[in-house]
């Protein structure tokens, strides 16, 4: 808006020039008024306007040099002259008897050699206001006859009224702005509409149409004394002209000062003298200069009423925004302001706009967007702490929408995961995080950190306000969509009870957690390894000479044991939430995913490899690896790897009657259904030795009970996980990312022999991601 009112004040500072030039040399030019058949006192032509434009300008420059003392009382004089000129007119009007009035000898389209043509000052007679009543638009004698329609009269009548925000541009002046803006506005308005409503009755009632079309200057001769109405014109258009020369510098200061254009406009800010911002009036005045070349009165018109209605219509659009934002501190003095009247403005202006000059209106709206989009992106003062109104407009509207997002209504037609991902260290996790980002499918991502501490009472602040700019700052770095929740509790089982209960909000709450797999590898600083892709100096403290996210230095700097951990994936699954465990995604590459040639597969193993079962493929941890598979393989950058399933199908299904008929058929033939109705395009894969393996696994079950009610697993178990593990390593050569179906932990207390056969079987395996579904997530009617 500034930069708008800028550039509006400049081309109405160089109108109101060109205007006092004319009016110069319509009375002191050749055939002037003043001069009648005399010798002219000013001579005619381009190059002579514009000198005498200059000169008017530079009148100007002296008097803004001077500073805003010497504009208030210069505007104080030239107000005073322009109020008895408009007197004497009004006067005039009303004394002065019928008469002739010349038609200007410029005037070809009327004007002949044979004899002189003169328009009619009737005095004011009704009939003579009927005859004016109604519209009849004829043509330009000043514009070689172009024809003049409603939009001409009013882009150039609009020009008179730009002063309304006059008031603004010199708001660093006034004492009391917020009084002394509203009321001096409306006064000004006030009697600026009484006197046009006076003078164009006045006129109406009193001069013929042909003299109306045909003499722009006639209130020159039917005045009682001609030359008041010359020094009101000349004094009218100079302090139009001062007033905005001044309002532009002082705009022009502020966009320096707030710092919208950076080092562009740095010397601007250093250029003041006394509060007299010197350079910005001396940049604006050379501006002024530029505009003056233009030379045509009603092109800098037309231009200079599309660039203040657009700026109104910034102004309008920029308080329509926010009374609907609602914001409690939006609390305007002016009773009447509402949105219908903000919306109003918003679309008189933009209609105007266009009846005026499509063409300048079409090219300023898209100079205006192109400009905003480059502040926004460029300009330094976009960071500051200015308050955004699209925040505002941002919040009031999603939390409408929240309101309407009934989790009732969930359909699983519909569903996507929604993802609270537990992270204990940023530094550690990047390539998780990332990872986790792709998996979402613009659906709810949660970045959940439990800081563990002492009580919160015996704490002196809640350390999660500090860090969490940190990590919306790791947000910002990584570019994630992601939210963040923090939270104090007294373990990490405690606080990831904390956040899944209570992040996200109404039914947009997380339906899946995802966590980092529990092993005693040393962390990798992402941070600061010279070949990850993650690499900053972000976040390294250089006041406190430390690293933000400091690493783990061994082990016994752990918050929670392995028996913790799988009581956090017993929790989660009690919770009625989806899980998935992650591990080796230190590994990921995703710059080498992205090639096409390395890696060519995606690898689901939808077998429960703790229990293994000829139903496993169906059941709903299976039928969720293979929609999380689908997820990723939609994404670009893994869109070119194929995805693979591999059936461990060991056993065989015998036909008991004809209604088992869809049971009896082979795994195989039942799963290329079951991908067919999924609209998943996958390649299954049967292994060979799965039969022997199974057959060598005692019970059916690596993980036995015994009779302490202790969780075991036999030599012969851990010979079984690690012929597995080396079964999906040959078939990984190939492998980007391999989904691992996961068993649930056992309900027995000293589980850690279960972590200890995950550990195996997870072994040296690429990315893997272990699952485990609680409900259904594919539809077949989609």
């Amino acid at each position: 808006i500034g930069t708008l009112f800028f550039l509006a004040n400049l081309v109405s500072s160089a109108l109101y020039i060109v205007g006092c030039s004319e009016g110069l040399v319509e009375n002191f030019g050749p055939s002037g008024i003043m001069v009648g058949d005399g010798p002219p006192i000013l001579p005619d032509g381009r190059w002579w306007r514009f000198f005498y434009c200059s000169m008017l300008n530079v009148l100007n420059l002296i008097v803004c040099l001077i500073g805003a003392s010497m504009f208030a009382k210069t505007s104080v004089v030239i107000l005073g002259t322009v109020c008895v000129s408009l007197g004497s007119t009004i006067i005039s009007f009303i004394i002065q008897k019928p008469m002739e009035v010349p038609i200007p000898e410029g005037n070809e389209l009327v004007q002949n050699s044979t004899y002189h043509v003169n328009g009619s000052f009737t005095g004011l007679l009704a009939t003579t206001l009927q005859d004016n009543l109604y519209p009849d638009y004829g043509r330009d004698y000043t514009s070689n006859g172009s024809p003049v329609f409603f939009s001409t009269v009013f882009g150039v009548l609009f020009s008179g009224v730009t002063g309304i925000m006059a008031g603004a541009n010199m708001s660093g002046e006034l004492k009391d702005p917020a009084k002394n803006i509203p009321r001096g506005t409306l006064s000004a308005v006030g009697f600026t509409m009484v006197c046009y409503m006076v003078v164009s009755v006045l006129t109406a009632a009193s001069c013929s149409r042909f003299l109306l079309q045909n003499n722009f200057i006639f209130m020159l001769p039917i005045n009682v004394w001609p030359p008041f109405i010359t020094i009101g014109i000349l004094t009218a258009t100079f302090s139009a002209s001062l007033s905005n020369l001044i309002g532009s510098s002082r705009v022009l200061e502020a966009l320096a000062k707030d710092n919208v254009y950076g080092k562009l406009l740095s010397f601007v800010s250093a250029g003041v003298y006394r509060n007299n911002p010197v350079v910005a009036v001396f940049l604006s005045w050379a501006l002024v200069q530029l505009i003056l070349l233009i030379g045509s009165l009603n092109t800098i018109a037309q231009i200079n009423s599309v660039l203040f209605l657009l700026s109104y219509l910034a102004t309008n659009l920029a308080c329509l925004g926010l009374e609907l934002a609602s914001a409690p501190n939006f609390r305007p003095s002016f009773k009447y302001f509402t949105w219908y009247t903000a919306f109003g403005g918003l679309f008189g202006t933009l209609v105007m706009m266009f009846i005026i000059n499509p063409l300048y209106s079409f090219c300023s709206i898209v100079l205006c967007i192109l400009l905003i989009l480059l502040l926004h992106l460029f300009s330094p003062s976009r960071s500051a702490d200015w308050g955004s109104i699209s925040q505002a407009l941002i919040f009031h509207q999603v939390r409408k929408y929240l309101l309407m997002l009934d989790s009732r209504k969930d359909h699983v037609k519909f569903w996507r995961p929604q993802i609270l991902l537990m992270v204990v260290n940023p530094r550690s996790s990047c390539a998780l995080i990332d990872f986790v980002n792709v998996l979402k499918k613009s659906g709810l991502y949660v970045l959940g950190h439990v800081k563990v501490g002492p009580e919160f009472a015996d704490l002196e602040t809640d350390p999660t306000l500090v860090e969490n700019s940190h990590w919306l700052s790791l947000v910002d770095h990584l570019k994630v969509k992601a939210f963040i929740e923090l939270t104090v509790a007294h373990s990490v089982r405690e606080g990831m009870h904390h956040l899944i209960r209570i992040s996200g909000m109404g039914a947009m709450k997380p339906n899946t957690i995802v966590l980092g797999f529990y092993d005693n590898e040393e962390p990798r600083d992402f941070f600061q390894s010279p070949e990850s892709l993650y690499r900053t100096n972000l976040f390294q403290d250089e006041f406190q000479g430390r690293s933000l996210f400091p690493l783990r230095k061994d082990l016994s700097e752990k918050q929670l044991s392995g028996s913790e951990y799988i009581s956090l994936i017993s929790d989660i699954l009690r919770m009625k939430k989806n899980v998935c465990v992650c591990r080796h995604f230190q590994l990921l590459d995703k710059t080498a995913v992205a090639t096409q040639g390395r890696y060519k597969y995606i690898d689901v193993w939808p077998v429960n490899f703790f229990d293994p079962n000829s139903d496993d493929p169906f059941d709903t941890s299976s039928l969720f690896m293979l929609q999380l598979a689908c997820i990723i393989q939609m994404v670009h950058g893994w869109k070119h790897l194929k995805l693979r399933v591999f059936l461990c199908d060991g056993r065989t299904t015998h036909i008991t009657d004809l209604t088992d008929f869809r049971n009896s058929r082979s795994n195989e033939l039942r799963f290329k259904q079951q991908l067919h109705l999924l609209r998943i395009s996958a390649s299954i894969h049967q292994v060979p030795e799965w039969s022997r393996l199974l057959a060598s696994l005692r019970g059916g079950c690596v993980l036995q009970t015994s009779d302490d009610v202790q969780v075991v697993a036999d030599n012969i178990s851990r010979a079984y996980l690690l012929n597995v593990n080396q079964i999906i390593r040959q078939n990984s050569e190939q492998t980007a990312l391999t989904f691992v179906y996961l068993p649930p932990p056992p309900r027995v207390k000293n589980s850690g022999q279960y972590l200890q056969c995950l550990t195996e079987l997870t072994t040296d395996l690429p990315p893997t991601v272990l699952v485990h579904g609680v409900s259904a997530v594919t539809s077949t009617t989609l």
